[in-house]
């Protein structure tokens, strides 16, 4: 049997790090993903050929969490046939030959792509084409939680594997999709690649859910979803601690991701970017999440700030995902847009600030 496959990758649009303690997030499959031909076979081996990258192959006998894999693409094509296997779905053998157009450096979530395509091709080969998104979403954060070494959150692998722009409150496990086109509202999206390294970052970014489930402990709680604001807020904490910080950003922020979601139903483009800059705010000065001493890497910040000069008054700007390196988000008039990618490419270089599109 032989497929062709597209996935798309993922764009954040609110929720900065809520997915992880069952919060709310607001995320969109983007024109640009991966390309898939695949083709069965009866080796019970599992073999990638990506442009541009050495090929390899994974033995579906061998299953097992590897840690010396972490980090590694392998790890992903094991971990998503693993969590396939546990879930009683559909795994065999095959080949394919996959072609990116996501751009390196993009924070359009490349892993969460190619763990959720992995599940998509056993889906179509294996399994009919039965498979509900959300499982595979969920089995492709299974690999990246196991057998990657990422402790992320659904958010990612969500947007890639339904594909379109979606509301999701973890908590309550509502999925509503959303009809979102800044074009009509005469806007335009963009990522900047400030070029900083994700390398030696992992800690950083465990660390964050580590804090925050550390507060909500603290109310015999494992997440903060479950903690009732009002009785966290009559505890009178200090905001010095770095743990109450992130927690602040949590519930300051699972409260704008509803309204971020309204406003773009309405078209309101307007009280979009406030509550927009309003997140990127809460990131940078609550969930502090754009430098760490851990690289001492300052390329985001230089972006934010760079940011905050050209757009002040005009447009939006936050952090994109994880933070610590990598992306800045920014939203403006559609006829600001090459003033703004000019300014950009003057620090970062030609080609880092480029438009995105919602899938």
């Amino acid at each position: 049997m032989k497929k062709e496959i597209f996935t798309p990758g993922r764009t954040e649009l609110a929720g900065n790090h809520t997915d992880h303690q069952k919060g709310r997030i607001l995320a969109s499959g983007v024109d640009l993903g991966l390309y898939a031909k695949c083709t069965t076979n009866d080796e019970q081996v599992i073999r990638i050929h990506s442009a541009g990258y050495d090929p390899f192959e994974v033995s579906l006998k061998q299953l097992e969490v590897r840690p010396t894999e972490f980090g590694s693409s392998k790890s992903l094509v094991r971990g998503v046939a693993a969590a396939f296997s546990e879930l009683g779905l559909g795994v065999g053998g095959f080949d394919a030959e996959l072609r990116s157009t996501l751009p390196a450096g993009s924070g359009l979530s490349s892993s969460a792509a190619f763990s959720v395509m992995i599940g998509r091709i056993l889906n179509e080969l294996y399994n009919d084409g039965r498979i509900n998104p959300v499982v595979i979403a969920r089995a492709a954060q299974m690999a990246e939680n196991r057998h990657f070494g990422k402790p992320c959150g659904l958010m990612d692998q969500l947007a890639c594997s339904l594909g379109h722009t979606v509301y999701v409150d973890f908590k309550t496990n509502e999925i509503e999709p959303i009809v979102a086109d800044f074009g009509s509202m005469g806007l335009k999206l963009c990522l900047t690649d400030t070029g900083g390294s994700h390398a030696g970052l992992d800690t950083s970014y465990a660390r964050i859910p580590a804090d925050m489930v550390y507060v909500a402990n603290l109310f015999d709680k494992g997440v903060l979803a479950d903690v009732d604001y009002e009785a966290f807020k009559a505890r009178g904490y200090s905001e010095s601690d770095r743990p109450i910080r992130r927690a602040m950003h949590f519930f300051a922020e699972n409260e704008r991701v509803p309204k971020m979601r309204d406003a773009l139903k309405r078209g309101d483009g307007e009280a979009y970017m406030r509550l927009m800059n309003e997140s990127g705010r809460s990131s940078e000065q609550l969930l502090n999440n754009i430098v760490t001493s851990a690289t001492g890497d300052t390329k985001l910040q230089e972006g934010l700030e760079l940011s905050a000069k050209l757009l002040e008054g005009k447009g939006a700007w936050r952090v994109h995902g994880g933070g610590f390196a990598g992306c800045v988000q920014a939203l403006m008039p559609a006829d600001y847009f090459e003033t703004y990618r000019e300014g950009m490419e003057k620090t970062f270089g030609a080609g880092s600030c480029r438009e995105i599109r919602l899938a």
